[in-house]
């Protein structure tokens, strides 16, 4: 296994059409969770704010997204389109990426997160 010291050394592994999905997906996570920081965990992309907060990576067929099991059962109807298991989300490499399901999803991780420091989680 490749190892990354950066988000950018990891996304700029994959095609430009992989890359570009990987960037929006960044992108809209560090719009949805500015104060968080980047790093590399488990060898995936990986915003961190009060702890892990939330990882991506692309696959062969999907990007996977890891907001946590609790990320996942806060919006289970909504997700009930896509592949999920314990603490994971596929989105399939062929179909659109649902950015504004992943901003309330770090959105709500990011309440959570915070919530570990202020002894409370709230959900919008």
């Amino acid at each position: 296994m490749k190892t990354f010291a950066t988000i950018n050394e990891y996304i700029s592994e994959f095609p430009e059409e992989i890359r570009f999905k990987l960037e929006q997906i960044r992108e809209t996570i560090q719009q949805a969770a500015p104060e968080a920081k980047e790093a590399v965990r488990y060898g995936m992309p990986t915003f961190v704010l009060n702890g892990n907060l939330v990882h991506f990576a692309a696959y062969k067929n999907h990007i996977g997204f890891y907001p946590a099991p609790s990320g996942i059962d806060a919006y289970l109807d909504e997700l009930a389109v896509y592949r999920t298991g314990k603490g994971t989300i596929q989105f399939p490499i062929d179909q659109p990426i649902p950015f504004n399901l992943i901003k309330k999803v770090v959105e709500f991780r990011v309440n959570e997160n915070l919530g570990k420091r202020k002894g409370k989680v709230k959900k919008e």
